[in-house]
C-alpha cells in the first residue's frame, strides 16, 4: 500500500488523452469525449459531451465480465473474464469510431495490474482492436476516483472509498486538493479467496483497515462512496427506508442508518432484494462481502456521515485535464446554461430573468442564489413537452437529470420551483412524496420562486428590464411593480393573474407605479 508518484502534464504529455481536452480555460463546451474503464467486475464505455465544467453522458455502456473473478487464487484474470472484456473493448471500438471519437481511452486497474497475463492481455487487446490500455496502478486509482468526485462535488471534504472488484481506494480530498492516498486488497473478488467465515474475514479486514488507517490518521470526517457494490447498497437503503428520490449521487446516510440497512440485507433474501432494485445477479453476489467491509470501514473510521458520489474515474479523467480557472466553476450553472443554449427558445434570457427578480431575494444566502439562478436558467428549457406534462417534465428534469454540485433537497427545490414556473398547484402530484425532503419554508420559497418566474416569463421579448422592475418591501408586506410604457402594453389580463398569484403566494399585497 504505497502512494503513486504524482504526475504534471506538459505540452507533450497529456496522459491516456493523448491530447489537450480543454486549449481554452474560458471554454465553456467541451468536444465529445469517449472513456472506458477496464475494472475488475465490469467493463464500461461512457462518452462525454455538453458542459465542460459538468460533462453530460451522450453515451454509456457497462458490461459486468468478471475479469478478476478467482485472480487471488489463479495469479490470472478469469478466462471467461477476458474474453467478455475482449468482445465488449470491439464492440466500444466500433461504436466510438461512430460517433466520430478520434481516441478511445481505455484505462484499466486492479485485475490488469495485478494479473501475471495482464500484459499479454493489452497486447491482444492492442492487437484485436487497436486500443492502447493505460493500467494505473493503486495509488494513481486512487486520486483519478478522488478526482471525480471533486468534479461533481467540488466542496467536497473528507475521504474517499473506491471499491472494486479486487481492491479498494482510499483518498483524502478538500480544497478542491487530493491529498494522502491508499490502496487495499478489499475488493469483493478478493475476500472470496480470504477466508470460510464471517468472523475471519473480519479479522482480515480489520487488519488490513488498520494499516490504512494508520497511514490516513482518519476519523470522524465524511466518507464519500465509490463504486458499484457501495451503490447498489446505497439503493438497498433506499429502499429500506422508503426514500422517494432514488438518485444516487450525493445521497446521504449516517452512520447508523447504513449499519442498520447492512444488518437487513444479511437477513435478507438477495434474490428478493436484486428483483426490487433491478440490480444484476453479477453485481448483488458481491454486495455481501462489500458490506463486510463496509461494517468494519464505519467502525474504525467513524465518520460523520456517509454520502455516495456517481462520479469516480472517469470524470477524474477529465477533471485531470481541467484547467484551474475552469475547475473554479459551478457545475450545476454550467450545466444549466448548456441546457439553455440547447433546449431554451430563447437561450441568454435566463440570466436577464434572474436580473430581474434578484430583488425578490434580497435576503438568500449564496446556496439559495445560486438553486434561483439555476431555476432561471432552466425554465424554459421544457418547452416542447405537451402542455398537460410540461410541470412534471420541468420536475423530473431537475430531480433526475445528472447534475453536478446538487443534494437531494436542493433537487427537489429546483424541481418545485420549476413545476410552479408552469403551474399554480401542486395538489395531488404525483411527485407529492417527494417534497418531505423539504421543509415548509423551504416549499413555499419554491412555490414563491416558481411563480416569480411564470410571471417574469410573460416580459420574454428579449429583457424583462425593458417592461419594468420589481421591488419587494418586505416590511410592508408589499410587492411593487414599476411597467414602462412598453410594460404596460405586456400587462394583461393573464400577467396580471400571474402577479397576482405571486404576491399572494408571499402573502403580500401589490402597487403598480410607473416606472
Amino acid at each position: 500500500m504505497t502512494d503513486a508518484t504524482q504526475t504534471t502534464d506538459t505540452d507533450e504529455d497529456h496522459g491516456p488523452f493523448g491530447r489537450p481536452l480543454f486549449d481554452d480555460p474560458s471554454a465553456r463546451a467541451l468536444s465529445r469525449v469517449g472513456v472506458v474503464d477496464v475494472g475488475s467486475n465490469s467493463v464500461r464505455m461512457v462518452v462525454f459531451d455538453g458542459a465542460a465544467r459538468s460533462p453530460a453522458y451522450f453515451y454509456n455502456e457497462k458490461i459486468m465480465c468478471g475479469l478478476g473473478k478467482g485472480l487471488a487464487e489463479t495469479g490470472h484474470l478469469s478466462p471467461e473474464g477476458r474474453r467478455r472484456a475482449l468482445l465488449a473493448l470491439k464492440r466500444f471500438s466500433i461504436l466510438a469510431k461512430g460517433m466520430g471519437i478520434a481516441t478511445l481511452t481505455v484505462v484499466a486497474t486492479a485485475a490488469t495490474r495485478e494479473a501475471s497475463d495482464g500484459p499479454e492481455f493489452q497486447l491482444q487487446v492492442l492487437r484485436e482492436t487497436g486500443l492502447k490500455m493505460w493500467v494505473i496502478d493503486g495509488g494513481e486509482e486512487a486520486r483519478l476516483s478522488a478526482q471525480g468526485v471533486l468534479l461533481g462535488w467540488p466542496d467536497a471534504m473528507g475521504i474517499v472509498c473506491d471499491i472494486g472488484g479486487n481492491s479498494m481506494e482510499l483518498a483524502r480530498i478538500g480544497d478542491g486538493k487530493v491529498g494522502k492516498r491508499v490502496s487495499t486488497p478489499l475488493g469483493p473478488f478478493r475476500l472470496q479467496q480470504v477466508a470460510d467465515s464471517a468472523k475471519k474475514r473480519a479479522t482480515h479486514i480489520d487488519r488490513i483497515l488498520k494499516d490504512a488507517q494508520s497511514q490516513m490518521n482518519s476519523e470522524g470526517e465524511r466518507i464519500y462512496l465509490v463504486g458499484g457494490s457501495w451503490r447498489v447498497i446505497a439503493r438497498l437503503d433506499m429502499e429500506r427506508r422508503n426514500y422517494p428520490l432514488t438518485v444516487l449521487h450525493e445521497y446521504r446516510m449516517t452512520p447508523k442508518g447504513l449499519l442498520d440497512t447492512i444488518d437487513w440485507i444479511e437477513s435478507s433474501d438477495l434474490a428478493i432484494l436484486r428483483a426490487r432494485t433491478g440490480t444484476s445477479t453479477e453485481r448483488m453476489e458481491l454486495v455481501p462481502l462489500a458490506c463486510e467491509v463496509l461494517r468494519e470501514l464505519i467502525k474504525l473510521l467513524k465518520p460523520s456521515e456517509i454520502d455516495v458520489s456517481a462520479y469516480g474515474i472517469r470524470e477524474g479523467l477529465l477533471y485531470e485535464q481541467m484547467p484551474e480557472k475552469l475547475r473554479r466553476r459551478d457545475p450545476l450553472i454550467e450545466a444549466a446554461r448548456m441546457a439553455e443554449q440547447t433546449q431554451a427558445r430563447m437561450p441568454g434570457f435566463g440570466k436577464k430573468l434572474f436580473t430581474f427578480l434578484e430583488p425578490l431575494f434580497k435576503g438568500a444566502n449564496d446556496e439559495r442564489l445560486r438553486l434561483i439562478k439555476a431555476a432561471c436558467l432552466l425554465h424554459d428549457t421544457t418547452w416542447r413537452a405537451h402542455p398537460d406534462f410540461r410541470a412534471e417534465a420541468c420536475f423530473d428534469n431537475a430531480t433526475r437529470a445528472n447534475l453536478g454540485g446538487l443534494d437531494h433537497p436542493g433537487r427537489v427545490f429546483l424541481g418545485l420551483a420549476l413545476l410552479h414556473r408552469y403551474k399554480n398547484s401542486r395538489a395531488g402530484s404525483r411527485l407529492e412524496p417527494m417534497f418531505r425532503l423539504l421543509t415548509d419554508d423551504e416549499i413555499l420559497d419554491a412555490e414563491i420562486l416558481g411563480k416569480a418566474m411564470r410571471f417574469g416569463a410573460m416580459f420574454s421579448m428579449g429583457d424583462p428590464a425593458v417592461a419594468g422592475s420589481l421591488d419587494w418591501q418586505p416590511r410592508k408586506k408589499l410587492l411593487q411593480l414599476a411597467l414602462t410604457e412598453t410594460g404596460r402594453g405586456l400587462f394583461g389580463e393573464v400577467a396580471q393573474a400571474r402577479f397576482t398569484s405571486l404576491a399572494q403566494a408571499m402573502k403580500a399585497g401589490t402597487k403598480l407605479v410607473d416606472a
